[in-house]
């Protein structure tokens, strides 16, 4: 009989260590203190002078539209489920027939390149970095036709006038351009009445007057590192998109052709419809009718939006007519922005029927404080405050979220 020598194998041990080595901090140590979205805004506020700071933060007349909208997600309380696997968990959203990565993207942002030097190419390359969806404002000053050179997946929005000729000649620009995703906005027949801007300065085309002369000045960073780098490596910013032809200088006294925007109407949406063939969203819709008529002049999708609080104060928060419009919207997408600032807030409109959620203000703050990267870590801060919140509400997935996560505070209505 021989005997052997070698030990039997063990089985291995699925017994979870007690401990583990700390992960190394991977964040860049300049942005250690940013810490949460509202951070970069507090950052960026110190580099820009008064004038381009409110022209981004302001919202119209007395600010009530802006601050319901970030009351409105203060409303309603979590109800978590305990005891349920949530590992694994996935922010991964389909949208268009792609699925992104995660279930938030870039809000259009006009004027963003003098707020912060080529800010429309470094959001594009960090939603691409990051594979999120992006959507190039038609008030840019960088051509279409370079940003979705930098990102394929790029998105378009257009204020477009009442004028079918007109919007037929653009909508060629953007197709041949390669766009497959048009936005049109509904929501600006005319400016909101922006009081901040003229009280701080600011005004469209930039008047170079003793106030503008010593904020520039006094703000180094933004005067060198975004007016100066501007003009010396690419000449005058002009309004590159708001039409199929190239738009005036900022600083002229040419102004935009805003005329006949009042004129936009349904008839113009259908006409859209039938001759643009990529995806259709229309964006700055409120009411359950304006979003069904949309949905029944065949739009892919409907932005919820009150402009920011940038146009019509007082206006409802989106996040109030959401689960009304979710529950009517057949197979259209439903998206919203307007007051976003937290994983919670991205889990609260998703529960209430919300498919995607938008914002914009801090990704360029974010890019005020260290471009694209500095983007970046931005979304990574809100990609790991949802990653936490799925786990501490108990699902895997945003799509798993609904109204049963929900309660409305005690201090208000509690039918959701």
């Amino acid at each position: 009989m021989t005997v052997s020598l070698t030990p039997a194998p063990q089985e291995k041990s699925t017994e979870i260590p007690v401990s583990q080595s700390r992960p190394a901090s991977t964040v860049p140590h300049q942005f250690r203190d940013l810490l949460a979205l509202d951070d970069f805004e507090r950052h960026a506020r110190r580099r820009l002078p008064p004038m381009i700071y409110q022209y981004v933060a302001g919202g119209v007349e007395t600010g009530r539209g802006i601050a319901a909208n970030f009351e409105a997600y203060q409303q309603y309380t979590f109800l978590p489920r305990m005891f349920r696997d949530v590992s694994g968990r996935d922010q991964g959203t389909e949208l268009f027939g792609k699925r992104w990565r995660h279930p938030f993207g870039i809000a259009p942002l006009g004027g963003a390149s003098f707020v912060s030097y080529r800010a429309d190419i470094n959001l594009a390359r960090a939603a691409k970095a990051m594979d999120v969806p992006m959507i190039l404002s038609a008030s840019s000053l960088i051509r279409l036709e370079d940003v979705i050179a930098e990102n394929p997946d790029a998105w378009f929005q257009a204020y477009l006038a009442g004028a079918q000729p007109r919007i037929d000649r653009l909508l060629d620009r953007v197709e041949q351009a390669g766009y497959r995703t048009l936005v049109v906005t509904g929501d600006t027949p005319m400016l909101g009445n922006r009081e901040h801007n003229t009280r701080s300065g600011f005004s469209m085309p930039i008047k170079i007057t003793p106030k503008v002369m010593w904020q520039s000045a006094t703000s180094p960073r933004w005067l060198l590192g975004t007016v100066a780098q501007t003009y010396l490596r690419h000449g005058a910013p002009h309004f590159e998109n708001t039409d199929a032809e190239r738009g005036p200088p900022m600083m002229s006294n040419k102004v935009r052709n805003t005329n006949a925007r009042d004129k936009l109407s349904w008839t113009h949406v259908e006409a859209i419809r039938r001759r643009w063939k990529g995806n259709l969203v229309i964006k700055g819709l409120m009411t359950p009718a304006d979003v069904f008529m949309a949905r029944d002049c065949g739009a892919d999708a409907v932005i919820l939006s009150n402009h920011g609080g940038r146009q019509l104060d007082y206006t409802v928060p989106p996040l109030h007519t959401l689960p009304e419009i979710a529950a009517g919207k057949g197979q259209m997408k439903v998206i919203i922005d307007s007051g976003i600032r937290r994983g919670t807030d991205v889990m609260k409109a998703m529960a209430l029927g919300a498919d995607f959620v938008f914002l914009g203000r801090p990704f360029l703050y974010a890019s005020v404080i260290g471009a694209a990267p500095c983007i970046e870590h931005a979304m990574h801060i809100l990609r790991d405050e949802i990653d936490r919140d799925m786990a501490l509400i108990g699902v895997r997935n945003p799509a798993e979220l609904d109204k049963s996560y929900l309660r409305r505070g005690p201090w208000f209505d509690k039918d959701l």
